[in-house]
């Protein structure tokens, strides 16, 4: 349970918002470095937390120490959900004041996770909730600092960062009547994939889609997925979820399983990628992969995807989601890429009334 807990906590702990203004810039600033020790002090305790719960079974002192923890760890979860909402309402409270000014009509939006950023005006029940996070880690840190006396053992198969990031999968359908805004990354989007022209000579076209998590890299990615011009200029749209970690194999599998043939039951990523090159050669195919981590250059090239496409027809691209621009670097030039930032007030202050209000007027 607390392995679970922890988990969902560093979650949580990533996501927050901050939003630094002239008027609270100070305590915002304080509340983040709260947020980076309680993070820090939480992967410290995870290390040892395989170890922990076996000796739980036996030892009262661990099970209550166990117990201090999941209480500070629920409380947390409580406060971080306090504060991303207060400053998600007092955003949207910012842009409705200056909305009545300009008496300007709002459209409604509601991406699926949104990290809004907009003008804070009142500090007041912000500073109560980073107080709130500073007792909380201050009672962690004492926790952090108790779990030296029952000398744990570290385990050496705990998740590292990267596959605490791992999102859950994703697949090409979208409810389209949920999506507002983006209109313009779409619309360039959509010109990038429905153009002839290649890149340096190359025949395959690679557009990575860049950002932070939560900024609709994958609903981008899905709505072209699904645009009528995209059906008919492209023979093939075949959608791959990555995520970490990478496996070759499983991607060049999904591929082949995407243009509608049989993946093959062995395991040799030779055999995998013969299969793979027989069934897109000489078809206009877009390939979206989704949701890519790895940096390791090496992974990338042993899928030979860009290689085993030449063999398409003229005009096949590859759609890349990541939200590092480390990983678009690795898997080819980058002048084709789109990078997506914040969203605008207007749309922040859309998905505030979607949640709310349950999209009424």
């Amino acid at each position: 349970m607390a392995e679970a807990l922890i988990d969902l906590v560093l979650e949580q702990l990533v996501t927050v918002a901050f939003d630094r203004t002239k008027e609270a810039v100070t305590l915002i600033l304080n509340a983040e470095t709260e947020v980076e020790k309680f993070s820090s002090n939480l992967k410290a305790i995870q290390a040892v937390l395989e170890d922990a719960e076996k000796q739980q079974v036996e030892k009262a002192s661990v099970r209550n120490w166990l117990d201090g923890l999941n209480d500070v760890s629920y409380e947390m979860v409580d406060v971080l959900d306090e504060w991303n909402t207060e400053i998600l309402k007092q955003e949207a409270n910012g842009v409705a004041i200056e909305k009545k000014k300009t008496s300007k009509k709002v459209c409604f939006s509601i991406p699926s996770n949104c990290f809004c950023f907009g003008l804070v005006h009142k500090a007041t029940h912000l500073h109560k909730i980073a107080t709130e996070m500073k007792e909380l880690n201050e009672k962690l840190t004492l926790i952090t600092a108790q779990k030296e006396k029952f000398e744990f053992h570290q385990s050496s198969t705990r998740r590292n960062d990267e596959q605490l990031k791992q999102q859950l999968k994703t697949s090409s359908f979208v409810d389209i009547s949920k999506i507002f805004g983006r209109e313009e990354a779409k619309a360039d989007l959509l010109s990038k994939l429905l153009s002839d022209t290649s890149e340096e000579g190359k025949r395959v076209l690679v557009i990575p889609i860049v950002g932070m998590g939560g900024m609709g890299k994958t609903t981008l990615a899905q709505l072209a997925y699904n645009n009528e011009d995209v059906k008919t200029y492209f023979e093939k749209r075949i959608w791959v979820c990555v995520s970490d970690p990478f496996d070759g194999v499983k991607i060049a599998k999904a591929i082949i399983s995407g243009t509608g043939n049989d993946a093959p039951n062995s395991n040799e990523l030779q055999d995998v990628l013969q299969c793979m090159s027989r069934c897109i050669e000489e078809k206009r195919c877009l390939i979206f992969l989704d949701d890519v981590w790895t940096e390791d250059q090496r992974e990338w090239e042993s899928l030979n995807l860009p290689i085993i496409m030449e063999t398409c027809a003229k005009g096949s691209k590859i759609v890349l989601t990541t939200r590092k621009e480390k990983v678009a670097e690795i898997m080819g030039p980058t002048t084709q890429m789109i990078h997506l930032e914040k969203l605008s007030d207007e749309n922040c202050l859309a998905l505030f009334n979607s949640i709310a209000y349950l999209g009424r007027e």
